[in-house]
């Protein structure tokens, strides 16, 4: 326990969605994960939770931080700073509503106000097993009732009805108070929740329905940023989807230049889509695109549109696809849809075995840990003891790094039967284009940096510097392994 380790989980009110790798022993964790949480319309917050992640036990919480759907939504371009975290309190951790029909008939004497306790949804779990025992409490006059237990569950039924004897002439700002508690056999009963309402509105008509549970008031001291602040970019899309054939209009207006391609190619709606998409979207548009053309069948025909265009542009084949330009995001988005099996066959087992083994391995002086225990150099199968000189280290890199990179060279290189049949045929086209655009003998080379700098740069370098983001990992490199990984990408 206590191993200064930092995993974040994301909720949206609701139990956890997604938690992201483990960065160890930090105070300054960089995570950089990206996460698509599909939420209803009628959310309330987005929390997100930092914890400390111990080896025996339960982790602790860090901090919290909390966005309210007003919060998120009034930033349509989507929020990107750093936000403190916020201290959790048990008390106010709660979600869910709970259903129930507040009435006080008019005939009768005492008057008597029923309360009819139906069910509850979505409450948040208290117990190990992710669930609750929830029962109700409802406090009014004075006078509290609860309600039987329902065990393990976070959506209980009680449909059970409490009554109160009303006092005429004592009911002005009297509050009836419904809370909602999860049910321990050791130990205090834990907080789910509570809403309230005035009697005089129930005494002048009925209340019914869904009400959101309501946490106790705050008395949490805010701490000035002494817990720490977390980076985040967060952004709302809310989109209505509507049936196909609504859709067929926008997609014959985007095929069109690659099934009609003797129209002028200034004017199409790729072409206008090309100059008007901004740097910060281009990853967006290209997404959107290219699965858009999939489902057309069409992927190959707008990857070959679009580098062509970009090739007509470029004067110096040595710059060429080097900027994140539509087509270049393009390229780079296909080859994730389409090839993320076949990195994953190719590259799973030696990013494994790197993992697994742990060697050390620095190349730069400056960076050198020269007084290690313990350092076996592969090359001469001599383990040294006590102090290593530069010269040694230098030379167990070396050799380390040789047997790795040759592993993941073998692999990528006898890969040719195993890489997709489409990215294949679009690399084929994109040499043909690249010849045609620069068939000179001094560039003959210029047709394999091609097609080399989307398949290396884009592709099997990235997913070896942070296999994590390709889910070749379940969690985060540590330093050692992140330092050989990076060295290897370079």
């Amino acid at each position: 326990g206590g191993d200064g380790c930092s995993p974040l989980r994301v909720a949206a009110t609701s139990p956890v969605t997604f938690r992201t790798a483990t960065v160890w022993k930090s105070l300054n964790p960089f995570w950089g994960e990206e996460y698509t949480l599909r939420l209803p319309r009628g959310f309330h917050s987005l929390a997100i939770y930092v914890l400390d992640e111990d080896t025996i036990g339960q982790d602790d919480v860090i901090g919290k931080v909390s966005l309210s759907h007003q919060q998120i939504s009034a930033e349509p371009w989507g929020i990107d700073s750093w936000l403190s975290l916020a201290p959790v309190d048990p008390d106010e951790e709660v979600q869910g509503e709970i259903h129930l029909e507040l009435r006080v008939p008019e005939q009768g004497h005492p008057r008597v106000l029923r309360c009819h306790l139906m069910e509850a949804r979505d409450l948040a779990p208290r117990d190990p097993s992710g669930t609750s025992d929830p029962f109700a409490r409802v406090s009014c006059c004075g006078h509290t009732l609860e309600t039987a237990v329902i065990k393990k569950t976070r959506f209980p039924h009680w449909d059970e009805v409490l009554e109160f004897e009303l006092v005429e002439g004592e009911l002005a700002g009297v509050v009836l108070s419904v809370e909602v508690w999860d049910w321990d056999i050791v130990g205090k009963n834990d907080f789910l929740g509570r809403v309230e309402f005035p009697l005089d509105t129930i005494c002048t008509a009925p209340t019914k329905g869904w009400f959101q549970l309501l946490p106790f008031p705050s008395t949490a001291k805010n701490l000035g940023g002494q817990l720490g602040a977390l980076r985040l970019t967060v952004r709302l899309v809310e989109d209505r989807v509507l049936p196909p054939n609504y859709y067929q209009p926008f997609i014959q207006l985007l095929t069109e230049p690659i099934l009609c391609p003797d129209q002028p190619p200034a004017g199409t709606a790729l072409a206008i889509l090309e100059e008007v998409t901004a740097g910060e979207s281009r990853q967006d548009v290209a997404t959107k695109l290219v699965k858009i053309f999939l489902g057309q069948g069409l992927a190959v025909p707008l990857l070959d549109y679009l580098t062509t265009r970009e090739l007509a542009r470029t004067k110096d084949p040595n710059t060429l696809f080097r900027s994140n330009s539509l087509a270049s995001k393009s390229v780079e988005q296909f080859m994730k849809v389409v090839g993320l099996p076949y990195l994953h066959e190719v590259l799973k087992p030696v990013v494994n075995r790197i993992f697994e083994e742990k060697k050390y391995v620095e190349l730069d002086p400056g960076k050198m840990e020269l007084s290690r225990s313990r350092q076996r150099c592969p090359c001469r199968r001599i383990s040294f003891k006590g102090s290593l000189s530069e010269a040694q280290v230098r030379e167990s890199s070396l050799g380390l790094l040789q047997d790795y990179l040759g592993a993941i060279v073998d692999a990528i290189v006898g890969s040719v039967e195993k890489c997709p049949l489409l990215m294949r045929v679009a690399f084929k086209q994109l040499r043909r284009r690249v010849e045609e655009r620069f068939p000179s003998a001094l560039h003959e080379e210029v047709r394999y940096f091609s097609i080399s700098g989307f398949l290396f740069l884009r592709f099997f370098a990235p997913a070896v510097l942070t296999p994590k983001l390709f889910s070749l990992r379940e969690q985060h490199a540590d330093p050692r392994t992140g330092r050989t990984l990076l060295l290897l990408a370079k």
